[in-house]
């Protein structure tokens, strides 16, 4: 008995020398799964971007073939043209303005209606309707709104004595408000479910070891739970931002990027470029031009803050 003991005790002690070997019947059914996402990502994603940045080498209208070759014309025109210059302002400002006005509005009706609060559903389902609606039919439901005739300018007529009515969509001092005004109502719902989501997984008595200790809610909302609400906040900008610098529908609806390009973005000054003014070689330059911002700020943005964020326990 003691024999056997021992034997199995050598046995089980028994270091493991050298690794095994591939198992080539997980690696194929790993492959297979991947396989058509792969093939779809790179006929839709992959191939597109590098047959843009060939095209951005041409000056070619798109209807015969690619003989005009310009070389890197097209991409210094992008960078050295006024009207992208402020265009990118324009992304730029709906940017900061969703970063410092769009974002805090979110999370603070996410705190607002987190725990015990009557009606959530109602609240949640009023926040995050908007975001259902797409931009288009929501570009035209605000345009009416926006109309000089009616909607804003009525409401505001029959409350305020010598009103006058307003082009908000006309004005080139007015548009880009007028149009973020529409971003926010569409897009808090978004973050403020997304920061929902966010506080339901920081647990209660944090915040009331807290209070126990002497902290005003206030002052533990600071200290415990907006620093544990970092990595949702992370994503929140990060998608944000990523938004910011490609709208077009919602604006190409509402004012084509006008009046006098006060509304004009990345987005709609390719657009016009490629296919209203025949420019597809310059257009295919634009849109490379803004793969490259977005896909910079992600390397950027996610190694420096998202990496660091998402490695830390939430507590």
């Amino acid at each position: 008995m003691q024999t056997v003991t021992t034997e199995r005790a050598t046995t089980y002690a028994r270091p493991v020398s050298g690794s095994k070997g591939i198992d080539w019947r997980r690696v194929a059914t790993i492959a297979a799964f991947l396989l058509p996402a792969g093939i779809v990502y790179s006929l839709l994603v992959i191939f597109p971007l590098f047959q843009a940045g060939y095209y951005g080498l041409y000056k070619w209208n798109g209807l015969g073939p690619l003989e005009n070759y310009v070389g890197l014309d097209n991409f210094s025109r992008v960078l050295h043209d006024e009207i992208f210059r402020k265009a990118f302002t324009h992304n730029l400002t709906i940017l900061l303005l969703s970063v410092t006005i769009q974002l805090p509005m979110a999370l603070g009706l996410a705190l607002l209606v987190r725990r015990g609060m009557r009606g959530r559903a109602f609240f949640r389902t009023v926040f995050f309707l908007p975001y259902v609606l797409s931009e288009v039919v929501t570009a035209i439901i605000w345009s009416f709104i926006y109309h000089p005739q009616s909607g804003l300018n009525s409401l505001l007529g029959a409350v305020i004595p010598g009103y006058e009515p307003r082009g908000w969509l006309g004005d080139p001092n007015t548009v880009l408000f007028a149009i973020f005004v529409v971003i926010t109502w569409k897009y808090l719902g978004f973050h403020f479910i997304l920061y929902l989501a966010g506080l339901q997984g920081i647990p209660p008595e944090l915040e009331e070891a807290a209070m126990i200790d002497g902290a005003s809610p206030r002052r533990a909302i600071w200290d415990v739970t907006l620093p544990l609400l970092r990595p949702t906040i992370a994503l929140s900008i990060f998608l944000s931002v990523l938004g910011s610098l490609q709208f077009f529908d919602l604006i190409w609806v509402m004012t084509t990027g006008g009046p006098v390009n006060a509304s004009e973005t990345m987005a709609t000054y390719m657009y016009k470029y490629s296919f209203q003014r025949f420019a597809l070689g310059y257009g295919a330059a634009v849109s490379l031009v803004i793969f490259v911002m977005c896909f910079g700020f992600s390397l950027l943005y996610q190694g420096l803050v998202m990496r660091r964020q998402f490695a830390q326990p939430p507590y």
